[in-house]
Formats: C-alpha cells, structure tokens, sequence
C-alpha cells in the first residue's frame, strides 16, 4: 500500500510541478538556515572531554587585588573570577597528594629545527606542562613514557611529542630516544603520544574556543632554566607597589620576581574522583590561601570555582550569545516557513478535492484519503531535504569565509548531520501536511458528485 501511495505523491507532484517546487523551495531554506546554524552551535558546543566531565575541574581563585574589580589579575569569566593563577600558587598546588591527578600548564613558542636539517624549520606553540597532563586528560602513548617526576621541579630537556609530530619530523618510526631543536637547544624525546586535540580546546581556551592544542609538550621544571614566558596573557596585579631593589636585579633574579610575585599567568586541572577527595582538597586550597593572605599575597576574602569541562565552556561563552540568538531566529524562520508550506500545501489538495470526492465515491476511506496526503507531504520533505543539505553546505561555506582558521577547520558538517537535515525537513513537511490532509479528507463526496 505504501508503494501505491508513493506513486500517487510522485503523480501528485508532477501534475502540479510549480506550486510542488515553491513548497520544495520553502523547506529547504527553512531546513538550510536553520542547519547551518545547529551545525555550528553543535560544533562550537562539543565537549572533548565529556567522558570525565564528573571528575575534571578547571580551578580559579579570586587573586585580585583589593581595589581593581578582578580585572587586572586576567579577563574575568561569566562567574566574576579570573582565570590565571600564579606559578607561586601552582607549585603549592602540585605538592599536595590530595587529588588523583593535577596540571599546571600554559602554552611557549618556539622554532623548532631538527640535526641534519631535513626538516624545514618552524615556529611552533609548546605546551609546557607537570607530567599528570597525559593520565589527568587521557592521552595515550604510542611509544615510550612520560618524563620523570623531578622534570616537573628540575630542568630535564626531554619532550614528548603527539603522533602528527612523530609523522613529520620522523616519518611516524619510534622515535624515542631521537632528539629534535627548540630555539637551538636539543630535547631528548622520551614519548610519542596520540594527537590530542580537542575542538573546542576546552583544556586552554585562553586563545580562544580553538587555539589551544599543541603537538609538542615540555617539563614543568623548565622554567629557570629557560626563563620561559608565556605564549598568551600575563598579567601583574597587586594593590601594593612593587618593591625597589637597592641594586639592580640580575635577569636571573628578576625571573624569580616573576615567579614569586602576583603575575597571573598559569592554568590549572585537577581530577577529583569523588566528593570526599573534591573536600579534602577545597580545605587543602582555603589553608594555603589563608596562610598567603596573612602576607598580602592573596587581598580579597577566600574566593574560589572548580569548573567541569562543560561548565568551563560556558564559563568561557564558546557558545556566544549571538550564536544562540542567530540559532533561535533561524528556528523561527523555519516556523515562518513551514507555515507558507500549509498555505500551500492547502490551496493545492483543495484543488484536487473533485478528485478526492470520487474516490471517497467509490469507497475510500477518509484515513487513506488522510494517509495518501501526508505521504505526499513526505516526498516533499524529503525532496527539501536534499536540497536543503545543498544550500546548508553553501551556508557553512559562507560561515567558514567570516570565522578565523581554526573554526574554520572544523565548521563541516558529518553523516549525522546530513541525516538530520533529511530527518528534520520531513519533520516540517508531515507537520506542514497533517492539516491540509485532514481538511481534505473531510471532503463530502455528494457534493462533487453532483457538480461533476
């Protein structure tokens, strides 16, 4: 039966090819806008790090100073706090045994060159991190193993590279053991991860919702040794001016002002399996800021977040307002056009209404008239949605012209949403279709009977 009625619609659809395209037309616009913009909310909203969403938090503490609002210790979040902590407080952090894994990290620039020059050289973004990174954020390895735990305090020259890395510089070979330049100076690579690069990078979203991945990762404990700065924001906030030294400061100790003093530069996740573990640690970080305040360092009462990835991706607003907006408007428009599609759908069945009028004469029933009906509302749909999926990948097209490269990178759209697209102009067409339908299926025979 279904068949049969699939012939009918096609028939339908034929004989009436105008007013069959304009409803066609109107779907797929309605469908087309309002998928381009689901696509990219859905890609600006993706969680990387969903499947420890209960166990990670991103923490920040209210380190500003007493008289400037939170904004100089780095750009506040939707919550009022900063995001930056300081290397002061971080390596307090990191030598608690509270949680199961911890990650003090910010991100280096540096031209990386290999020995025998085979490889052009490059700029590129480091990260430099304590070892918990790979187990708090589940990177596996492929080859070798993490740095030892001193390289997180002391300077080891070791680094471990993701699988892209490993491809370009060593042609994918198990290069641990093989050493690779960093602004002129060897590294010993000690292990080859897997690519870890999660869109949007919701474990660094200080250069926005999709600059914060790296492919090369270095030891915490490099630091002095390097005098790094930060690839990013630092920031300097104190209520109190800074001390002048009687002498000048040597770099070495000016470096250490840095590190000792309020310059908010750092980020830092924590894993905490269960309550139990989140409280003992939450005392840990109220002891350690108390003790601090009594010395300036900290001039505002204890103040604190401890952020789940999802959270910290509202947090951070990667899903901007506008695009919420946009998505909403869109939805409505599709409305707009499912009702034009009523319309039409409506003046066109009751124009055929003598026919439907014979054949409920000769023993059709008022469900198959109905059932015909939506069925061909169906073909339409589906016939929107093909074309809907055609102008949505013009839209996206459109959207990755006006967004930076990095979004751009990921602004496509995958099988499920191209099935959804089909599935969501079906939708709108069976529901553009269930009035008319029912309206035509009410059709009194007699009276077309008698006029014909």
């Amino acid at each position: 039966m279904l068949s049969y009625y699939l012939q009918l619609a096609w028939l339908s659809v034929r004989r009436t090819p105008v007013m069959s395209l304009l409803m066609i037309l109107t779907l797929a616009v309605g469908v087309a806008v309002s998928m381009t913009m689901l696509t990219l909310q859905h890609v600006m909203s993706t969680n990387g790090l969903a499947a420890k969403n209960d166990s990670l938090y991103a923490l920040q503490i209210d380190n500003a100073s007493a008289g400037d609002g939170g904004t100089s210790s780095g750009n506040k979040l939707t919550n009022g706090l900063p995001y930056l902590l300081s290397y002061r407080t971080v390596t307090t952090l990191l030598r608690s045994d509270i949680p199961l894994h911890q990650v003090a990290m910010h991100r280096w620039a540096a031209a990386l060159s290999l020995d025998n020059n085979q490889v052009r050289p490059s700029k590129e973004l480091v990260r430099v991190t304590s070892r918990d990174f790979f187990a708090l954020f589940g990177v596996p390895f492929i080859y070798g193993q993490v740095w030892d735990k001193s390289a997180d305090n002391d300077a080891r020259y070791q680094v471990v590279i993701d699988r892209t890395m490993n491809q370009r510089l060593f042609n994918g070979e198990n290069s641990v053991g093989r050493s690779l330049q960093l602004d002129g100076r060897p590294y010993q690579v000690v292990g080859v991860v897997e690519d870890f690069n999660p869109l949007p990078s919701v474990q660094d979203l200080t250069q926005g919702a999709f600059g914060g991945n790296a492919s090369i990762y270095l030891p915490f404990g490099l630091h002095r040794a390097l005098q790094m700065m930060p690839y990013g924001s630092m920031t300097y906030s104190s209520s109190h001016p800074r001390p002048q030294p009687q002498e000048p400061l040597t770099p070495e100790q000016q470096y250490e002002q840095i590190l000792q003093e309020r310059y908010f530069w750092m980020q830092y996740w924590v894993e905490l399996p269960d309550a139990d573990t989140k409280n003992a640690f939450v005392s840990y970080l109220r002891n350690y800021f108390d003790e601090q305040r009594k010395t300036d360092f900290f001039e505002r009462d204890f103040k604190y977040a401890l952020s789940t990835p999802s959270q910290w991706l509202a947090l951070n607003q990667v899903v901007s307002n506008d695009t919420r907006v946009m998505t909403w408007l869109a939805l409505v428009f599709l409305a707009v056009c499912i009702i034009n599609t009523i319309a039409l759908l409506l003046a066109k069945l009751l124009k055929q209404a003598p026919e439907t009028g014979i054949r409920r004469a000769l023993g059709a029933s008022r469900s198959a008239i109905f059932i015909q009906n939506l069925v061909e509302s169906g073909v339409i749909g589906v016939l929107g949605g093909l074309l809907g999926i055609a102008l949505s990948q013009l839209g996206l097209g459109l959207v990755r012209t006006l967004v930076s490269r990095d979004e751009a990178a990921v602004v496509y759209s995958d099988g499920l949403t191209l099935l959804l697209t089909i599935a969501l102009a079906l939708l709108a067409s069976i529901i553009a279709g269930c009035y008319p339908a029912w309206r035509v299926s009410r059709t009194s025979p007699a009276y077309y009977l008698k006029n014909q």
